[in-house]
């Protein structure tokens, strides 16, 4: 049996496909509960009672609104292109998805462990803006193209900064893949080996453009309600505007993935005397989103111009004098060393 699944193409495609299952529907039905986590907080913070009908303290109110969004009747305006119509939300959540294979979540629990992740990462999540773009031009509506116009720009500006600030990390573990990157961080003081501390500032940086890069609060003037109604999403109904809104969440759930594989360790445990594992990873990605929930909760929302300000007048020449410094004090090992921690080739951090 082993060697059917390991030899035979039939085999690899199976054991292919059910690895895919293995990581898509477990983060589907996580994506449910953290939907549910965010609107919980939002609501705390506003000192509201949130989503508490269905199930026990609401807890299935993301399954009632997905089943809402599915048996709805899918409306498609007369003037639009409806096969780009059409494929605008395909290719947002399949775009989202597809980054995921390249994320590990324990030692060797990767779809597909290759020496070039981030790159891959970066590739794909700026391919994500195709589709807002395509949903915006396809409604042949004002406010879907003036949101996806917009959308397109911030994408762009604040993939600038998150390249460069992904660039000093790379320095630093010299590596591109992922599990060299967390093992890189693995030492004798636990939470203070992480990058977090080393790259402090960039955090940050990088906290701030994954809230830019994925249309959250304070940065979502893709679908500002005051101005644009619902951005590039107005003329959508139905399962289109659901996979465009599973898109938007799995994508910002990548990125608290980034930020605790690069800063925090990943899988690593924070005290030397606990064992590593995937748990620490779940509890880490569920800290940061918890992060990126308090950010909509209790900030306003940014001016188009403050918002383009930021990025290329703040964001990119602050990440750019960062990425020379890191390049210097690992050339010089400058700080004890703690900006170049390459590995070996047994592994070991030398």
């Amino acid at each position: 049996m082993a060697d059917f699944f390991m030899n035979h193409p039939l085999g690899i495609a199976l054991l292919i496909i059910g690895q895919i299952f293995l990581l898509v529907i477990p983060l589907l039905v996580a994506l449910a509960f953290l939907m549910y986590a965010d609107r919980k907080i939002w609501a705390a913070v506003q000192m509201r009672r949130g989503p508490n009908v269905v199930g026990v303290f609401g807890l299935l109110q993301s399954f009632a609104d997905f089943g809402k969004y599915i048996v709805k009747e899918v409306v498609v305006p007369a003037g639009a292109d409806k096969s780009v119509f059409f494929m605008a939300p395909m290719v947002s959540l399949v775009m989202a998805l597809i980054a995921w294979a390249v994320i590990p979540f324990n030692d060797g629990w990767v779809l597909s462990n290759i020496n070039v992740a981030i790159l891959y990462v970066f590739a794909v999540s700026s391919l994500e803006v195709y589709g807002v773009i395509m949903g915006g031009w396809a409604s042949n509506s004002k406010y879907p193209f003036l949101g996806s116009l917009r959308s397109a720009a911030q994408m762009i500006s604040y993939e600038v900064s998150i390249g460069l600030i992904i660039i000093g990390v790379i320095i630093s573990s010299g590596s591109m893949n992922f599990g060299d990157i967390v093992m890189s961080q693995k030492g004798d003081w636990g939470v203070f080996n992480w990058y977090w501390l080393p790259h402090f500032p960039m955090l940050f940086l990088f906290l701030i453009s994954a809230l830019a890069e994925t249309n959250r609060p304070p940065f979502d003037l893709p679908e500002a309600e005051s101005e644009l109604v619902a951005g590039y999403q107005v003329e959508y109904s139905s399962t289109p505007f659901l996979l465009f809104m599973i898109g938007e969440l799995v994508a910002v759930v990548l990125m608290c993935a980034l930020i605790s594989l690069m800063f925090f360790g990943g899988w690593l445990s924070p005290v030397p005397f606990l064992p590593d594992g995937i748990v620490w990873m779940i509890l880490k990605m569920g800290f940061v989103f918890f992060i990126f929930s308090m950010v909509k909760a209790i900030t306003p929302r940014y001016r188009y111009d403050q918002l383009m300000r930021l990025g290329w007048k703040v964001f990119l020449p602050f990440s750019l004098v960062w990425v020379v410094f890191v390049a210097f004090a690992a050339k010089f090992e400058w700080f004890w060393g703690v900006c170049l921690r390459t590995l070996d080739s047994r592994g070991l951090i030398r």
